[in-house]
C-alpha cells in the first residue's frame, strides 16, 4: 500500500513538475533588430498625446540607399542660420525646435538659395539630432507630419556633416549602411553630385 501511494505521488509530481516550469520560465519573445525602430515622434488627438508608429531605420548590408531614398520627401545641403526654441502653449501643445537652413542645393522638396525652416519635436532633440548654428549638413528628411513635424530618415543615417572644403562626410555606420551603393559604397567622403547621383540611380530603380 505505502509502495503504491508512493509511485502515485511520483506520477502526480512528474506530469506537474513541466507545467510548474513553463509557468515560471518568461515568455519567449520574437527579438527586434535595432535597425528596425527608432524613437517615434509624438503627435496630438485633440489634447491627448499619442505617438505615431515607428519608422524604420534601415539595415545595412543590401543595398538600401533606394529605400532610403523614398522615405524621404527632402533632400538638400546647407547652413543652419537659426535654431529657436517653441514652447508649448494654448494653441500647441508640444514643445517643438525650429531649425533655419540657408539651403545651398537641393534635391528633393525645396529649391536652391532659400531660407526653409524645419519644425523638430523637443523629444528628438533631447535625445541627440541636433543641430547648430553654422553648421553644414546634408539632410535626408522624412515628409512632415501633419502637425509640420519632421526627422532626419533613419535617425542619424539621414544626418551628414560637411567639411570646409565642401566635401560630405560619411561616418562608419554610413559606410556600413551604403556599403552595397553603386555610387557611394566604401567612401568615406563624396561631393555632394555624387549624393546626387546616388538619389538619381535610386529613383531609376523605383
Amino acid at each position: 500500500m505505502f509502495g503504491r501511494s508512493v509511485g502515485c505521488l511520483l506520477v502526480l509530481f512528474a506530469t506537474a513538475l513541466p507545467v510548474f516550469v513553463a509557468a515560471q520560465a518568461p515568455r519567449y519573445q520574437r527579438p527586434t533588430p535595432e535597425f528596425l525602430v527608432q524613437p517615434a515622434s509624438p503627435e496630438l488627438s485633440g489634447r491627448a498625446i499619442v505617438r505615431l508608429p515607428r519608422r524604420p531605420v534601415l539595415p545595412p548590408g543590401e543595398c538600401v540607399f533606394p529605400r532610403f531614398v523614398r522615405a524621404a520627401g527632402m533632400i538638400f545641403s546647407g547652413t543652419v542660420t537659426k535654431i529657436e526654441r517653441q514652447p508649448a502653449n494654448a494653441g500647441q501643445t508640444l514643445e517643438t525646435i525650429a531649425v533655419t537652413f540657408h539651403i545651398e542645393h537641393a534635391i528633393r522638396g525645396t529649391t536652391s538659395g532659400r531660407e526653409l525652416t524645419i519644425t523638430q519635436w523637443i523629444g528628438l532633440w533631447s535625445s541627440g539630432q541636433r543641430y547648430r548654428v553654422g553648421e553644414r549638413v546634408l539632410v535626408f528628411l522624412y515628409p512632415p507630419s501633419k502637425l509640420g513635424l519632421t526627422s532626419s530618415v533613419g535617425g542619424p543615417l539621414g544626418r551628414f556633416n560637411i567639411d570646409v572644403a565642401g566635401q560630405v562626410l560619411l561616418s562608419p555606420q554610413h559606410i556600413t549602411a551604403f556599403r552595397k551603393d553603386p555610387v557611394l559604397g566604401g567612401r568615406s567622403r563624396a561631393r555632394f553630385s555624387d549624393f546626387a547621383l546616388a538619389v538619381r540611380h535610386a529613383r531609376e530603380e523605383e
